[in-house]
């Protein structure tokens, strides 16, 4: 039988809500899908060695800059960068997330803030403006096919990010992918960017992947709709 271990980052934010998604995508995989006979372990992380233990992990929705601060005080952020970069082990980062794991973030606050690194793009912080400007939209992901994509994904957007930029970087990671977007401003776009799963240049960029990386501005951990979660577990276990 094979075995998953995947962590979600419970430093601050919404990690207990991520990791009652992944309960139900576990189950849902194991009861529906059988060729896959795997032995799902998940668990809270907070230290280097809780991380050392894990397959892939999750960070979650929350504040970014206080998530990077603690990480810093608890000397888990060089392991975080290891873990990502380096080993590139499997990671999702749902809006604070998608900042960590942005190579560069506009509108930090003073001072800036530590990131993770691993996604060669620039994110803008808080993007649809402050708290009171959250919204939900319902969303059609294309790269949810075999999940139901035409059904539409709730998407819950709490002082989100969004992808402005995808960076040239020089290095041997593969290009960004463009997974999805919402309707509306323009991004500024690279040559060579890849557009699968798009059906044109226009829209914020809310979901993007980088090889092992994988970035979303919304927050899937906020619903009760389990797909993504899904989705990325057999994308993990397709690869193994």
């Amino acid at each position: 039988m094979m075995s998953l271990t995947v962590g979600v980052l419970a430093l601050q934010g919404g990690f207990s809500e991520h990791l009652d998604l992944l309960r139900t995508a576990a189950h849902h995989i194991s009861s529906t899908d059988a060729a896959s006979k795997t032995d799902f372990t998940l668990l809270e992380v907070r230290t280097e060695e809780q991380l050392a233990r894990c397959d892939a992990l999750i960070i979650p929705g929350g504040e970014s800059t206080t998530i990077s601060f603690v990480a810093a005080q608890s000397g888990i952020l060089e392991p975080l960068r290891d873990f990502v970069k380096v080993q590139k082990r499997p990671t999702w980062g749902t809006c604070a997330g998608l900042i960590l794991l942005s190579d560069e973030a506009n509108a930090t606050k003073k001072g800036g803030q530590e990131l993770i690194g691993g996604l060669g793009v620039r994110v803008h912080r808080n993007h649809f403006g402050r708290q009171i400007e959250s919204f939900e939209a319902n969303m059609t992901l294309p790269f949810l096919d075999d999940q139901g994509a035409q059904a539409g994904f709730p998407g819950v957007f709490i002082r989100a990010p969004v992808v402005e930029e995808i960076l040239a970087t020089n290095d041997s990671r593969p290009p960004v992918e463009v997974l999805a977007k919402l309707p509306g401003r323009l991004n500024k776009m690279k040559p060579g960017v890849s557009q699968a799963n798009t059906k044109d240049d226009s829209g914020d960029i809310i979901a993007v992947r980088q090889g092992n990386v994988l970035g979303t501005s919304f927050h899937p951990e906020l619903t009760k709709d389990a797909r993504i979660h899904v989705w990325w577990l057999k994308q993990i276990l397709g690869q193994q």
